[in-house]
């Protein structure tokens, strides 16, 4: 049976879609590896699927300093445009620069038959360029794809950064290897995703979060006690200390001692006390928590909203940096929440707009058309027999 790599960033979101897909693949026989830098991952791989760490000479100081972009992406703060320049500059090119050795090692040394890269990872498309090998992308930021319409000026800077590494790397031609022009998976439903004319290799198999279930400890008692309406507050993992006590001073002026239960996903030391119908926790099981919701309020991060989405959730996304914008438009695009503006927000709009969400059935029946989208996608198994059909190299593996 062929055998199957996919090639990650060390970021929850871009890993959690792959993880879904890659039990698909296994449950169909088929060997499945994942390239990446965090050896941690090995704990949150499907039964059977196999961890490639890239493991460099600990005495490699540059390289070290490259593997510290997590660090810089936690304590810097950027916005709109500035933030997609930080990205690029700052941690893709630095972060694909630093993978492209350790890739190109492990998939001489493992020998898959079709590379899946992740879409930032675009030195996984270049290694299997060069050795030949089959490969597709996963997409987990449709927003990536948009802006070749929405905005592309900024596209066309992209490419040209994608381009200088592949010309660093020795790889001739004048065509991005990004994005695969035999597969690229865009996890989201054409409907949510919006009208753009796209090559067919472009495929939408809607979200992908079946096969992940977390053993995270939660207070189900208080929660399944609670009569009031439930909502979940989180804005993700990625900004520092004083951003998010900002942000959730705001939420509890908004929500302490209303007739709400609030769950909070954030730091509990983050104030020395909560009100008393908030549950503050800094890590929740959220895929088993969105059916018991009534609405969510988050950053506009892809994966949370198609989470929210697919059980018929409404939303409130307040967007700060990255694809987080294009994907706020996409909800307020398809009436399914309300767009509030980060900077300028205060308790009272938070309110006002949660209040919305829970109260006008348009948002719901909105959010439901949007969850029978996704449903119609095909999900998990679409991706995987996708991937399935890819034509392999018969003499690849000797």
């Amino acid at each position: 049976m062929p055998k199957y790599t996919f090639i990650v960033p060390p970021l929850t979101g871009h890993i959690n879609p792959t993880l879904s897909v890659g039990a698909e693949l296994l449950a169909l026989g088929h060997e499945v590896a994942w390239i990446s830098l965090d050896e941690q991952l090995q704990e949150k791989l499907p039964t059977g699927g196999q961890l490639l760490v890239i493991r460099y000479n600990q005495d490699d100081s540059e390289k070290q300093a490259n593997a510290e972009y997590l660090d810089i992406i936690t304590k810097k703060n950027v916005y709109g445009i500035e933030s997609i320049k930080f990205l690029y500059e700052e941690v893709l090119v630095p972060l694909n620069r630093y993978m492209f050795d350790g890739i190109m090692q492990l998939l001489q040394s493992w020998q898959p038959d079709v590379v899946i890269n992740d879409h930032q990872v675009f030195a996984g498309g270049m290694a299997a360029h060069l050795l030949d090998i089959p490969y597709a992308t996963s997409v987990t930021a449709p927003a990536a794809v948009k802006m070749m319409e929405d905005l592309p000026k900024i596209h066309e800077w992209e490419v040209k950064q994608i381009m200088g590494l592949q010309q660093e790397l020795g790889i001739e031609g004048d065509k991005s290897l990004a994005t695969s022009e035999l597969l690229t998976l865009v996890f989201t439903s054409r409907e949510f995703f919006g009208e753009m004319e796209l090559p067919e290799y472009y495929r939408f198999p809607g979200p992908v979060i079946s096969n992940r279930i977390a053993d995270i400890p939660f207070d189900w008692e208080k929660l399944k006690a609670q009569t009031v309406p439930k909502i979940l507050i989180s804005i993700g993992t990625t900004f520092d200390h004083q951003f998010k006590k900002d942000f959730f001073a705001k939420v509890i002026e908004a929500f302490g001692g209303e007739e709400l239960l609030v769950v909070v996903v954030s730091d509990e030391t983050l104030f020395e006390s909560w009100p008393a119908n908030f549950l503050v926790k800094h890590r929740i099981p959220q895929l088993e928590l969105l059916p018991h919701l009534d609405g969510v309020v988050c950053h506009a991060g892809h994966n949370t909203v198609s989470e929210a989405l697919s059980n018929g959730i409404p939303l409130v996304v307040i967007p700060i940096a990255y694809d987080q914008s294009h994907v706020a438009g996409r909800v307020v695009a398809n009436r399914c929440g309300v767009r509030l503006n980060f900077n300028r927000f205060k308790a009272p709009h938070l309110k006002t707009a949660v209040n919305d969400i829970l109260n006008d059935p348009g948002y719901r029946l909105a959010a439901h058309r949007v969850q029978a989208s996704f449903e119609q996608a095909g999900g998990t198994r679409t991706a995987a027999q996708w991937l399935d059909q890819i034509p392999v190299k018969v003499l690849h593996n000797g």
